[in-house]
């Protein structure tokens, strides 16, 4: 593991941070060539990817926050300021929220937008779960004699804080190999990408290719979260596979809608107005 990479005089550069970052530049550039080949304008691209990235962080904050809220009561500042603690759901619920208040301003079809940025949504998180790996932040699975096990012991987040409910006295085994489930979670985001990459140019209803990423990221996140550290809720089941069983139910949801009213109308690039800002 590889919390810090490297400093630059009083900066220090993070891995988690430069995946993030990483993550962004990738997702904004798909998301830029597809609003291009439908012929919207590509500075639209980038007012996107700026709100997600705002309020994406600050969603991924806020849930984090009330997820570990005892913590954030003790010290509200230091919680709410430091550098980790961030849920992807969270950042992703107030992302879309953001992004469908903007596309009314622009009047552009927020399906479209959805539908555009589907494919940069899967393997912008994937890179981001990369960031999660190297700075061994917790996101990690369970412990395991596969020959691709992974000692997440200097990371920031280390089994010994995370792993002591499954061993007598809370004594976990130093070096213990754990499942490197953020690497999984990036194959199975690259697999999401090329599907949908292979598929968005079809002729079907604006809608389609999202829920089609709802159904695919919310089944791949159900099946990690089993051998993850995640605490059980309900069922047996983490918090991040109860919202992803409602992300995979409105996306099947959405497909059949969709399927039973194939003529629904689609996008006309025409229609949309947009006046770029003018230095002047």
């Amino acid at each position: 593991m590889c919390p810090k990479l490297f400093e630059i005089g009083p900066f220090t550069v993070y891995s988690y941070g430069l995946m993030l970052g990483i993550g962004f530049i990738v997702a904004s550039y798909l998301l830029s060539l597809e609003f291009k080949r439908k012929k919207i304008h590509s500075d639209l691209a980038t007012e996107i990817t700026l709100l997600a990235l705002i309020f994406g962080i600050i969603g991924a904050k806020m849930f984090h926050l009330i997820e570990t809220w005892d913590s954030f009561i003790q010290d509200p500042i230091g919680e709410a300021f430091s550098a980790g603690g961030l849920t992807w759901y969270g950042g992703l619920i107030l992302a879309v929220i953001a992004i469908w208040i903007n596309s009314r301003r622009r009047k552009l079809p927020f399906l479209v937008i959805a539908d555009s940025a589907a494919p940069a949504l899967a393997i912008g998180y994937g890179i981001g779960r990369m960031g999660c790996h190297l700075a061994g932040d917790g996101d990690y699975g369970i412990p395991t004699t596969l020959p691709w096990g992974t000692d997440y012991s200097s990371g920031t987040y280390p089994p010994s804080l995370s792993l002591s409910y499954l061993y007598p006295n809370g004594d976990v085994p130093e070096g213990v190999l754990c499942h490197p489930t953020p690497i999984y979670e990036f194959i199975l985001a690259v697999m999401i990408l090329i599907f949908l990459w292979k598929i968005r140019k079809k002729e079907t209803p604006d809608g389609v290719l999202f829920m089609n990423f709802l159904v695919l990221h919310g089944f791949a996140r159900f099946i990690v979260e089993f051998i993850r550290i995640n605490p059980r809720l309900i069922l047996g089941l983490s918090e991040a596979q109860i919202i992803s069983v409602f992300l995979i139910l409105i996306g099947i949801s959405g497909i059949i809608f969709f399927k039973k009213n194939p003529g629904l109308k689609r996008f006309d690039p025409t229609r949309v107005k947009y006046t770029p800002k003018t230095k002047k």
